[in-house]
């Protein structure tokens, strides 16, 4: 007998169409968690003024959910398996809700971290669980069509996001943006109720007598990247021999890691990461590639609001209208690019647009306090057209070439690199800020020396614009054959 909740019975009830139900259900909620990790950014300046901090201790409210994020998403395949789709989703969903209103009615800056910690916990865990769901429940002639228009609705969430965020800060502070994830958590808890299979994936039984957490690898995990993270930071603003020191423990940190994950496979334990994944070529390049984008994507994501407010001296609400357009394109694009992963070659679309987005980059130097805004906006319009062709292809290109059951491995492990790079990214670009800053003379807090400080901008950019290239030589490697004919399980 069928039993009721699980993906069979579900598809039997709902037919067809199942599929893309579930699709819509995710990925309301996937926008709720990606929202939350970009929406604050607008607000970085006014959350800064208000507890009066430095550009040190504010990147911590995005590069704290960055790490949380990072380290939460190597616990997706384990959650999956052992207590199925839907509690693993609601449960997650639950905890973007409840750090979404502690951030917003936090009155210390400890708080807000704290929530913001919460939120990336949330997020680490739902994220990877969209691509699991299209590589088992589509055929791979669909899979780049599902992709973009999963793409096309999570995309919504950072193109309005800032817009819309820019408004609530300038009207009623920068407190407003945190409630902006309860609607979108409270639609994604009703539709995973209705939509999202108790069963894990492949239609599996969750199995609640399964191996324990492999809390010793999750615990190296964090470390490595909290001390990446710090090591970075120390590079410029502590003492070398601090840099140098956290540094080598997250060297250390991650391979003791990858250690750890081999004697568990090696024992028949159940690995945090299964290191099988990169057996696969196309895998391991894939991740690369990932963890650069990652690096590039993040870091601008928090570099651009800052450089408006602070280097072109926009308002809020003037740098949410200026994403706006961006992030309609950016819209458009994906679902374009979805449909053409299912004919062309996923690692031609990578390049194209790690090409894209590097050259967006490298324009942003010409940028002038004096220049046009509707330059600024053109700039960023080509950036995402390039993120529109990466962002459906890249997870495809690395990941239809694994066996069905290292889905879940692939998808945690290249969501977790791309995360680790992001939150590397968020620190490198404020590094590098500060570096340029200094050789300049320049400072975000003074008002004069506008063409030193928009001269260090321009040089953070480039640095962006530099991974961009560098990424595209892994992109080559991308390359697959066609995948053999598949049926399609949940």
């Amino acid at each position: 007998m069928t039993e009721s909740g699980s993906a069979a019975a579900l598809k039997a009830r709902y037919g067809e169409r199942y599929r893309w139900l579930l699709l819509l259900s995710v990925m309301v909620g996937t926008m709720a968690s990606i929202m939350s990790s970009t929406v604050v950014n607008v607000a970085i300046p006014d959350m800064s003024a208000h507890f009066a901090l430095g550009q040190e201790r504010a990147q911590w409210v995005t590069s704290g959910f960055m790490v949380a994020t990072a380290v939460a998403m190597l616990t997706t395949p384990w959650l999956l398996a052992r207590y199925g789709y839907r509690a693993t989703y609601v449960g997650a969903v639950l905890l973007l809700l409840v750090g979404g209103v502690v951030g917003g009615v936090a009155s210390d800056y400890n708080l807000v971290l704290a929530a913001r910690v919460i939120e990336g916990l949330a997020a680490g865990v739902v994220q990877p669980i969209p691509a699991v769901i299209i590589l088992y429940a589509f055929l791979p002639h669909e899979q780049g069509r599902a992709s973009g228009i999963f793409g096309m609705g999570v995309v919504l969430a950072p193109a309005i996001g800032p817009s819309v965020g820019g408004i609530l800060v300038d009207w009623w502070g920068w407190r407003s943006i945190f409630f902006m994830v309860v609607p979108l958590c409270l639609a994604s808890l009703w539709l995973a109720y209705k939509f999202v299979p108790i069963t894990g994936p492949g239609g599996s039984r969750a199995n609640r007598d399964s191996a324990a957490l492999d809390w010793r690898g999750l615990l190296l995990g964090a470390l490595g990247t909290l001390c990446l993270l710090n090591g970075l930071v120390a590079l410029h603003n502590g003492p070398g021999g601090q840099a140098g020191s956290l540094l080598a423990v997250a060297l250390l940190a991650f391979g003791v890691f990858i250690w750890w994950q081999r004697r568990q496979t090696a024992q028949g334990g159940q690995p945090l990461m299964d290191l099988r994944i990169f057996s696969y070529r196309q895998f391991a390049m894939g991740s690369v590639v990932a963890f650069i984008y990652g690096t590039a994507l993040f870091g601008s994501t928090y570099l651009l609001p800052v450089f408006m407010q602070l280097g072109l001296h926009l308002s809020p609400s003037h740098v949410g209208a200026i994403m706006l357009p961006a992030g309609l394109v950016l819209g458009l694009t994906i679902p374009l690019v979805g449909r053409m992963a299912d004919r062309q070659p996923t690692h031609w679309l990578v390049m194209t647009g790690l090409a894209l987005l590097a050259l967006s980059f490298g324009l942003m130097v010409l940028m002038r306090l004096d220049s046009a805004l509707w330059i600024l906006v053109a700039f960023t319009i080509l950036g995402r057209i390039g993120l529109g062709f990466i962002l459906p292809s890249l997870n495809l290109g690395a990941m239809r070439p694994l066996d069905k059951s290292l889905i879940s491995q692939g998808s945690s492990a290249i969501s977790f690199v791309r995360m680790l790079g992001g939150a590397a990214g968020v620190s490198l670009c404020g590094i590098v800020l500060e570096w340029r800053l200094s050789a300049h003379g320049a400072s975000l807090q003074a008002s004069a020396q506008g063409s030193d400080r928009m001269a260090a901008f321009g040089e953070t950019f480039l640095m962006l614009s530099g991974l961009c290239v560098l990424a595209l030589v892994a992109a080559w490697q991308l390359r697959t054959p066609p995948p053999p004919p598949q049926q399609p399980t949940l």
